[in-house]
């Protein structure tokens, strides 16, 4: 497939819910309470008394947009359980263990503390389909009339124990009998939403942790750390000779690795591995992996060596989860770092992906740099190519160019181009098995397309 085009058209919504710069719109007090009198309407269906549960990461707008939006829900009619700083997949496990109609993060995950972002999840743990927010939008752009009366008020609680649920949760995904009590372990969490729990739960299962990005101070999640910014993680893995390096990005659904060199190991790498250790034990369902487009390659090709197939998805973690359900498999995730378990949980999880592979240290009894490492990527390039608007990949001259492209690179590599959903933006990927004939193709599309763009504007 040649390009893929964006989901439908969404004013608010994007790929992981909604995002932007904090006390500016979208991202504001108005429009927070605005959302949570109309998720609380959308999903104030039936006689039982509602309930939403609502967690953040550390940025300090967190404490701006959770009670706008528990004056929302409550102003709805919904009960509003807090739960405080925890991961995203956390708020996942909560909504489903607690029986409640709805789920809420406070996060933009690994963007700067500037940012802020709402992510929304259903009754069953799983991200709100494309329909369900437009839906949501809908009501939000409507003249909002059927608000609780005084006596149906939802109330406000707060969950003591709910990080306590979610460590206990977390240390399940690990084989019973089995201790990391051997390994060293520096996990960077990014002064975010893991910064309790991350540590604990690796720490009670055996581990010797070293810690680091744990004094989150409003400002600085993902500030030079996280899965944004390994170094610092590979280098206090060297200089305190661990055995492995986790960084967990702002709300712990994304990982990255590091060996114990500090070569990085990025989210195909960790697909692979898990891939590989559950067909052995004959827990991969599907006989699949499901990952997006930009995955790479060389991991295709490895799982079909491995008699394992590939489904690809639109870039989206959301996405790989729909797709997952629809083919039955148990493992999805994305080259950036989310892995769905879906045998351990509905959204990407950071810190259970991360046991699978720690398990994966433990069985094998090998370092990470050779148990972790299980093909060659091809050699693979992004280019963000900015644009007038329109629809660039209808012109005949760049249908033309990427027709070439293909032909010329056969089966040694693959094109990609792909507009993005919500800035003019087309997005050029190229892979080939060579340096040179991944430059030499990437270079003949950027010209066919940069020639286009001034015909399209004329036009």
């Amino acid at each position: 497939m040649n390009h893929l085009t964006p989901p439908p058209s969404r004013r608010l919504f994007g790929t992981d819910g909604i995002r932007g710069v904090a006390n500016s719109a979208p991202m504001d007090a108005v429009t927070a309470l605005r959302l949570g009198q109309a998720a609380g309407l959308y999903f104030n269906r039936g006689a039982h008394r509602h309930r939403v549960v609502i967690g953040k990461d550390t940025r300090l707008s967190g404490y701006m947009l959770e009670p706008a939006l528990t004056a929302g829900f409550v102003g709805a009619g919904m009960d509003v359980v807090l739960v405080g700083p925890l991961p995203t997949p956390a708020i996942a496990m909560l909504t489903r263990s607690l029986r409640a109609d709805l789920g809420v993060m406070v996060s933009a995950s690994h963007n700067p503390f500037e940012d802020n972002g709402i992510k929304l999840f259903g009754p069953d743990g799983l991200k709100l389909s494309d329909a369900q927010e437009l839906e949501i939008e809908a009501l939000m752009a409507s003249d909002i009339a059927a608000l609780a009366p005084p006596a149906k008020l939802g109330r406000a609680s707060r969950l003591e124990d709910a990080a306590g649920r979610y460590i206990e949760a977390a240390k399940q995904a690990f084989p019973k009998g089995r201790t990391l009590g051997n390994l060293r372990i520096v996990v960077d969490c990014a002064n975010g939403a893991a910064y309790r729990v991350a540590p604990t739960v690796l720490w009670e299962l055996g581990a010797e942790v070293v810690s680091m990005g744990v004094a989150p101070d409003g400002f600085n999640i993902n500030d030079g750390c996280g899965s944004t910014a390994p170094g610092r993680m590979g280098e206090l893995v060297r200089e305190r000779r661990a055995d492995l390096g986790i960084a967990l990005d702002g709300d712990a659904d994304r990982l990255v690795l590091c060996d114990e060199a500090g070569r990085i190991i990025d989210g195909d790498q960790v697909l692979c591995l898990i891939a590989e250790t559950w067909a052995a034990q004959n827990r991969l369902r599907g006989g699949a992996v499901v990952a997006t487009v930009m995955s790479n390659l060389g991991l295709e090709r490895r799982l079909a060596e491995k008699a394992i197939g590939l489904h690809r998805t639109k870039v989206g973690d959301r996405y790989v989860g729909e797709r997952m359900r629809e083919s039955g498999c148990n493992l999805g995730g994305e080259q950036s770092g989310h892995v769905i378990l879906s045998d351990h949980g509905t959204t990407g999880d950071g810190l259970v992906a991360a046991l699978q592979v720690l398990a994966a240290l433990v069985e094998e009894g090998r370092p990470a740099s050779e148990v972790c490492r299980r093909f060659e990527p091809l050699p693979q390039r992004l280019v963000n190519l900015r644009h007038g608007g329109g629809d660039l990949l209808a012109t005949p001259s760049v249908r033309d160019a990427v027709a070439a492209a293909e032909a010329q690179l056969g089966r040694r590599g693959r094109v990609l181009i792909r507009p993005s959903g919500t800035e003019p933006l087309l997005r050029v990927m190229v892979e080939a098995e060579e340096q040179f004939l991944l430059d030499e193709t990437m270079e003949q599309l950027l010209a066919a397309i940069r020639a286009a763009v001034p015909a399209r504007a004329a036009a």
